[in-house]
């Protein structure tokens, strides 16, 4: 579905007054049976990200100043950006029978006897191409992973003259070895220099880019570059499907790795509020709070730091022993807090 909001402050693909948004709501008998469906989905969502985006998130549930309302729950999964600020790519609320009440949504139980619906909704939006943008693109461009890049091969000839019908049939025939198992594309245009097309599949994110010449099509192989850089290779025609499968599966890999790595290494552990607000002025990233507070101190944080409670994760360390660095009282569970889009 598409939808408007009235955003004051527009940002492509973050904050955008009209946005494609994908929405699914589910009814059910039981809380149990709801809360499952809810959890479900946040795998779903998360899933989606790390294996296909190749975004690491983090899976929690929002605070109680931040949930959906008319949610009883509101899960989320928060992407940190290359700069180090939050970003949340997807919700998945348990709504309990509030909107059922609301709209008097029922259904007839195993008794007979009319009961309203356990409710959920949970959905992305056209946000996770900016999240896919921002998390592993460069000066040059876009980098796209494999499994989501829209061309995942480019395949450029290389000659002059009377060395274009040799180059073409190889280059044809490299094509119709990869067609039937990746996205590829021969850019075949006269009115450009090799270099000119090596820029723009630069900007556009294709992940492997191979260039066949007069030599090469001699040696039978192809010169190989990826996005995401390092030294040219040769790809042999003959072991080319295999070698192309090898190689986008490991930049699918790598930029999940270097992605992880960045995040982890802007991740900080909260142990002074004043030492939290100083850091907050010259380094972005995930705080790490062992959390003691309320709403009211959650939004006093908010007032004096500009930071939000992204996710209360649902991967819980102990805080047994703990206290809150901000409110000074024992902390009850871990909290992320962030400057967030």
């Amino acid at each position: 579905a598409n939808v408007v909001r009235w955003e004051m402050r527009t940002r492509p693909f973050l904050r955008t007054a009209e946005f494609l948004w994908q929405e699914g709501h589910t009814a059910h008998a039981t809380a149990d049976e709801a809360v499952e469906e809810t959890v479900r989905m946040l795998d779903v969502y998360a899933e989606f990200a790390s294996e296909i985006l190749a975004v690491p998130v983090i899976k929690g549930r929002k605070s109680a100043r931040e949930r959906f309302a008319g949610a009883v729950d509101t899960y989320c999964i928060e992407a940190m950006m290359q700069d180090g600020w939050a970003l949340q790519a997807g919700t998945s609320h348990f709504l309990g029978q509030n909107f059922a009440k609301a709209f008097d949504v029922t259904f007839q139980n195993v008794n007979g006897e009319r009961e309203h619906v356990w409710a959920t909704s949970w959905g992305v939006s056209t946000r996770l191409i900016g999240a896919l943008v921002m998390a592993h693109s460069d000066d040059q461009g876009l980098v796209l992973p494999p499994r989501i890049a829209p061309v995942q091969v480019v395949i450029i000839p290389v000659y002059k003259g009377d060395d274009k019908a040799v180059v073409m049939e190889a280059v044809d025939a490299l094509f119709a070895t990869l067609k039937g198992r990746f996205r590829v594309k021969v850019d075949d245009r006269d009115n450009l220099r090799p270099g000119a097309k090596y820029f723009e599949w630069e900007q556009k994110g294709v992940p492997l880019r191979l260039e066949i010449g007069p030599r090469d099509v001699a040696k039978g192989q192809a010169f190989a570059k990826r996005r995401t850089g390092g030294d040219k290779f040769a790809v042999p025609f003959a072991s080319a499907e295999a070698v192309v499968a090898e190689v986008l599966e490991g930049i699918q890999e790598q930029l999940l790795d270097a992605a992880t790595a960045a995040r982890d290494a802007r991740t900080h552990d909260v142990t002074s509020y004043e030492q939290f607000k100083a850091d907050l002025v010259s380094k972005s990233g995930f705080y790490r709070v062992p959390w003691g507070g309320d709403d009211a101190d959650e939004g006093r944080v908010k007032d004096e730091t500009r930071a939000t409670l992204r996710c209360i994760p649902l991967e819980q360390p102990s805080v047994e022993g703990l206290t809150c660095p901000i409110t000074g009282k024992p902390a009850h569970q871990w909290a992320i807090f962030a400057r967030a889009y």
